[in-house]
Parts: structure tokens; sequence; C-alpha cells
């Protein structure tokens, strides 16, 4: 498998904000939702144009979160972007990670006479069980990547090697969880099914963790993995490397690492589909810096399987 890099560019709001903290990325409308990490609204990008949609509320009067300011410990971290549907119409379902109470939170975006629009809801008490399905403690669930796989999300924990903690998958069934999002069920009856582990290997002593997934027609799995050295689920540390992995059920089929542009590691976190050709898949991927200052970088992969 090889990875290639066919182009890259900044994510900024149409007024030059940046789009910082980029964490996933799913289709919506004519565009594409991306989900910040750091923050309460989401970036619309669309040909041309970047405007921000709301996904949650102000917390404590905030809308975005850093560790500079002191905040960081207030954000959703809002982590996961998977295509859904409400009602037979397309969606995206954006989840938080789990890795605090504060972010074991859904939300669910449509189009509303073109427009965006969101209800969220807590989820506290699935996320209470995925952690108990997964066999990870409360206090180190990462829950950080989602892939649509028919009428099933596969929710991706990320690992942390030096925790003990290894990557790893439950399927929940993508009715229940939207349903548990508009309050149509109760958030304790949305069904954990079927786990996976991914043994991801590891880059100069530290290991590869599952950062995001997406689903390839052909039933198989792509990865976007990296190796960062931090101790906990909440903290940030180096990044030393980052990978693709390809992988059938839990199998690591291949693996092949992330071409550096500019001499910078990208942590992919969000992947989304664009079309496979052939023994060639094209994603469109984003990159948190973990830096607020600096704007989100978008990527087209071009992935060859064979």
């Amino acid at each position: 498998m090889q990875v290639f890099v066919d182009g890259t560019g900044e994510l900024r709001f149409d007024d030059g904000a940046p789009v910082t903290a980029a964490s996933g990325v799913a289709p919506l409308g004519d565009g594409w939702l991306v989900v910040q990490d750091d923050a309460t609204a989401a970036a619309w990008r669309r040909e041309g144009s970047v405007t921000p949609v709301r996904l949650l509320p102000p917390v404590d009067g905030l809308d975005r979160f850093s560790s500079a300011a002191g905040t960081k410990h207030l954000k959703p971290d809002l982590e996961v972007a998977c295509p859904a549907e409400v009602d037979g119409r397309p969606a995206v379902l954006a989840l938080g990670s789990g890795s605090s109470p504060r972010r074991m939170r859904g939300v669910l975006v449509r189009l509303d006479a073109g427009q965006p629009t969101a209800v969220a809801a807590d989820l506290t008490r699935l996320y209470s069980r995925v952690a108990e399905v997964v066999g990870v403690p409360l206090d180190q669930l990462n829950l950080e990547g989602g892939s649509r796989h028919g009428d099933t999300v596969r929710w991706f924990q990320r690992g942390n090697l030096a925790a003990g903690v290894p990557s790893a998958s439950v399927d929940v069934p993508l009715e229940a969880l939207v349903g548990a999002v508009l309050g149509r069920l109760d958030a304790a009856d949305v069904p954990a099914g079927a786990v996976r582990r991914y043994a991801l290997g590891e880059v100069d002593g530290v290991g590869l963790a599952v950062t995001d997934a997406v689903a390839l027609p052909d039933g198989r799995t792509l990865l976007s993995a990296a190796a960062e050295d931090t101790p906990n689920a909440v903290d940030d540390g180096p990044v030393v490397a980052t990978a693709l992995a390809l992988v059938d059920d839990e199998r690591v089929v291949d693996l092949a690492p992330m071409p550096r542009t500019d001499g910078r590691v990208h942590k992919v976190e969000g992947l989304a589909l664009r079309r496979v050709s052939g023994d060639e898949v094209h994603l469109l991927a984003v990159v948190d810096a973990d830096d607020p200052a600096l704007p989100s970088t978008e990527l087209e992969l071009r992935v060859r399987l064979s």
C-alpha cells in the first residue's frame, strides 16, 4: 500500500479566521462538514466558501477553548464526523470523545431549506456502556473515530500503549444512535455490539493509535493512526509519526506511513471517502495541528492498495 498527497490547503472561514483542531470530516450537501474539537462550531466547507455551523451552545459563555487560556477542560471535544440519515435524509453525526464527563454528547446536523441545523443530546449512559463493553476504564475512554458500515457505526477507541490501552472499536446501530440524539430513545437503551482490537505497532517506542476511519466498498476499512507520546487520553504530546492502515475485520492487512509535506508530520484526525477508482482510494483528510494559532490543513490523499 502506498499513500500519496495530491493536494494541500489551509482551512479558513470566509472572514479569514482559522479553522482549528479539525478532528472529523463528512459530506454535507454540496460540501463537507469539518468538526473542530476545540470549539462549539463546525465548518461547512464548500467550493469557494467555508462558513461556521453552530453545533452546541456556549460553555460558560465561551465558544472556543485552549490550554493557553486555561479553558481546555471546558471543551466538548467533538472528535467524530460520520455520515448518517434522519428519516431517510442525509445528515452528519458528530460525537464527543468521552474523555471527560463534558465530552459525552452527540450532535446531528442536517439541511433545512439548504441550511445546516443541529440538534444535540447528552449520551453519558451510552458512553459508560461503550467503555464497559470495550473494557476500558472510563478515565481512559477516548473515542476519536467513526466509520459508517451500512446500518452500523463502527466507533473507534484511540488506544494508548503507554497506558496499556489498545486501539479498539465497537459496533453501534446507526438508527438507535440517531434516535438517542433526537430524544426518541434513551441513550442507555442503545446497544453496543461487536468489539474489535487493532495491533498497529509502534514508531520509536511510541504506539500507533487510531484517530479516524473510513469504510471501503469492499467491506474493509482504512484507519488513520498517530504515534503521539502522551500518558493519557486528555493531554497532547509530540507526534513522532502518522500512518494509514488497511484492516479486514481486526486483521491489519497493510500499513503505510503518511508522507510529510514541507517537513511536517500531519496528524490526520478526520477521513472522508471521495471515490474509489480501480485499486486507488481517494480521500479528503483534515489535520489537527494541536496549535490554536494555526489553521488546520486539508489533504487530498490517494491510496494505492496494491
